[in-house]
This record gives C-alpha cells, structure tokens and sequence, in this order.
C-alpha cells in the first residue's frame, strides 16, 4: 500500500479546514493510517514559530524563512517519517501557501521560494493539492465577524486577490497535481465534490 501525501490550499474564508474530518473518515475507511496536520505548526517548534507568523509584524523575506524553517522541522519530525511507514499525510497548506501568500500577495521573489524549497524539500512534493477557491468578496464576508483576526486575516481586498491570483496560477502550472474545489457552492455541494475527489486518490 503506497503513501500519499494530500495538502490543502485556499485563502482565509475558503472553508477548507471544515472538510478534514470527512477527509479522514473516508481515507480511515479504507483501512489507511492518516496523519493529519497543519502549517505552520505541526511541531511543537513550528507551533511556535506560528504564533509569530500569525500576529507579529516583519519583514516580508524574515517571514518566509520561518515559514521554511517551520516545515523543515515539520517534515523531519512529521511528515517524511509517516510516509516512510506507509500513511497518508493530510497537511492544511503547504508551500504552496508560501508562493500565495509570501510571494504572490507579499512580493517575495519567487525564485527565491524556489531555491528555500528545493533545500528543505528536495524532492518532496505533495500527491494531490485540493484547492478550494472562492471569490474574494464571498472570503471576505466569511470572515468578517468571526474569531479575532490573524495578520493575514486583515488585509486589504488586493491582499487577497493576489493571493488568489497566485494560487490558480500555481494550479495552472501543475495541473496534474492541483484540484480545483469551487467552494463558494454550498456546505453540502463542497463535501460532495472533496468525496469525489478523495474516490479517485
């Protein structure tokens, strides 16, 4: 039985987080060990470092170098040694986010991502990308009223959309990697469609 790591991906308000469980289940149904995780964090380090790159200001490039050293440690500790053993890793973002987010919406050169990723990654790269895509007006009015903002949270309607922006530029680049979930649709039509896609994994 072959290892498969699975990330998701989406700006704030997508509503991605809301289909891990079902996720699991599934997966868990088939007999699958499934590791479920997150970044930044994952590690009690990269927790950390996650309560710094959710709420203190810095420098655009300070920020994706503690995002990479988090995921260092994250895949040293988490997700090499799960694969390794045959499970499947579940990760709510991975360095696709860092392109989205540090790169596209803050600037970061992209090659420099690329040369941070292929050091700590090397030759790892996610089975399967589940992006969940909605209109930035529908993210920003998920968001509004909810738990007390992160950083990223309150940003500018540009902020967003160049994070979104990058993120179906980087599915277009890898097409045989990315799914694109319309999460806009309702609750129910989002998990019909996130089942479908696990079937076929």
């Amino acid at each position: 039985m072959t290892a498969k790591f699975i990330t998701l991906e989406g700006m704030d308000g997508a509503g991605k987080s809301t289909h891990i469980p079902r996720i699991i289940e599934i997966l868990k149904t088939r007999g699958r060990e499934v590791v479920s995780t997150r970044e930044p964090g994952g590690t009690p380090l990269g927790e950390r470092l996650r309560e710094l790159l959710l709420h203190e200001a810095m420098h655009a490039e300070t920020e994706t170098l503690l995002m990479f050293a988090a995921r260092r440690e994250h895949i040293a500790q988490i997700i090499a040694p799960a694969l390794a053993r045959g499970a499947y890793v579940l990760s709510d973002r991975f360095t696709d986010a860092t392109f989205a987010y540090q790169s596209g919406a803050k600037g970061v050169p992209a090659d420099k991502v690329e040369i941070l990723e292929q050091w700590v990654q090397e030759d790892l790269q996610p089975d399967m990308t589940l992006l969940f895509d909605v209109p930035v007006e529908i993210s920003i009015a998920r968001l509004a009223g909810a738990r007390s903002p992160d950083k990223f949270e309150r940003e500018s309607a540009d902020f967003f959309t160049k994070i979104r922006d990058a993120y179906l530029e980087r599915a277009r680049q890898n097409p045989q990697r990315f799914r694109i979930v319309d999460a806009s649709k309702s609750l129910g039509e989002v998990a019909k469609a996130v089942e479908d896609i696990i079937a076929t994994i």
